[in-house]
């Protein structure tokens, strides 16, 4: 008899409360272990032993579970995945908080190290399976039930995938293609919701100009009032705020580049939205200005300049 998907599965098991036996499905809340899973932080800017001793019992105690999560069976690993909210805030805070390979580089201690890349295999390893439908023959998910689940509980969005894609696609290229290609293939609702985030993801290098001073060009660039033409520039805004744009806008260029060479099927979406035209005019105003304004600063320190540079 073949094996029926975990969706359509019934359990027998007995009521706590009453112990008499009832029937649940296979996925139900019930059936959540009872677990709490902490928040991801980043390794500490400083070498403090304090701040230091905090991140690697954090991210040991993370790590842990992840493990156990990914060492569950098939049916107890998506009951915890679906109906476990302090899940799903850890896993979405290591996506946004986890360094970025433009970063500046802390100090970085052997120990923060090992475990920094023990933890990020285990994150990896949840999302891989959580995008994974079908483990074996017995154990499988209905594929338009999992594009629902998925989307449904929101395991996955557009900003997850742009995550994911610059944090993992160095060294797991062809294993997060599919990944990301089996959850579009699932839930084609993934490309409509692509469609609408690429406005805000263009609005970006807008912001960009004006901040600089420059004025947008194309269809999309609103007049400037007569008000707003202030003074400041790339070359005499506060050094904070020029460091603030350029690692924006490289959180921003390394996110968009590794997601279209991850997932190359996007690039129709983002043609559509003149993504090319506009990535170029950008570049004709904005690249030439933030480096001549990178060059003629006075730094107290190079260091600052050469990560910059960078």
């Amino acid at each position: 008899m073949p094996a029926l998907p975990l969706d359509e599965l019934q359990l027998t098991q007995r009521d706590p409360k009453t112990g008499k036996l009832r029937t649940l499905p296979a996925l139900h809340p019930d059936i959540k272990a009872d677990r709490s899973f902490v928040l991801y932080k980043p390794p500490p800017a400083v070498r403090d032993p304090a701040l230091l001793e905090e991140f690697l019992e954090r991210a040991k105690f993370i790590a842990d579970d992840l493990n156990w999560l990914l060492a569950l069976p098939h049916d107890k690993f998506w009951c915890q995945v679906i109906f476990d909210e302090t899940l799903q805030k850890c896993l979405d805070s290591y996506l946004c908080r986890a360094p970025r390979k433009f970063d500046g580089m802390w100090d970085c201690h052997p120990e923060v190290e090992d475990v920094q890349k023990s933890l990020h295999h285990s994150v990896f390893l949840t999302f891989l399976r959580m995008s994974t439908h079908k483990e074996s023959k017995e154990h499988f998910i209905t594929p338009s039930v999992f594009g629902e689940i998925i989307y449904n509980n929101f395991l996955f969005d557009i900003p997850k995938i742009l995550d994911l894609c610059v944090l993992f696609g160095k060294g797991n290229g062809l294993l997060l293609q599919k990944m990301i290609e089996n959850i579009f293939t699932q839930q084609p609702s993934y490309f409509g919701d692509l469609d609408e985030t690429l406005p805000t993801v263009l609005q970006v290098f807008n912001n960009i100009l004006h901040k600089c001073g420059l004025q947008c060009e194309g269809a999309s660039a609103e007049p400037q009032k007569l008000e707003e033409k202030v003074s400041v520039t790339a070359g005499n805004m506060p050094l904070q705020e020029l460091k603030d744009i350029v690692l924006y806008l490289c959180d921003t260029c390394t996110t968009l580049w590794a997601f279209l060479d991850v997932f190359p099927l996007a690039c129709q979406t983002f043609q559509k939205h003149e993504f090319c035209y506009r990535l170029a005019s950008f570049y004709e105003l904005a690249i030439p200005e933030l480096e001549s304004a990178i060059k003629k600063r006075h730094y107290e320190d190079n260091s600052v300049f050469a990560d910059l540079w960078r």
